[in-house]
């Protein structure tokens, strides 16, 4: 049986801990390896953007080429808020 101090400690330390885990989800955008050997890029949006080695190497390849298109078309892209 629970004290009322038992009942009261372990509701702190549930608090605590639901704190930490939020903290972890906040942490902006990372990268993990994904199981099939792939790289997942995290914290873009609601599911992480998984591409392959050569995907993402051809994708920074073509980083200049994209700044220019995004430039270019700067008044027909719409922005996403603030995150």
């Amino acid at each position: 049986m629970q004290t009322p101090d038992d009942t009261q400690a372990e509701l702190e330390r549930l608090r605590a801990e639901n704190e930490r885990l939020k903290a972890k989800t906040r942490r902006g955008v990372y990268l993990k390896v994904s199981e099939k050997g792939g790289v997942s890029l995290y914290g873009m949006g609601r599911f992480p953007i998984t591409l392959y080695v050569e995907q993402w190497e051809k994708i920074l390849d073509m980083s200049d080429e994209i700044r220019s298109f995004l430039a270019e078309h700067a008044d027909s892209l719409k922005r996403k808020g603030p995150e």
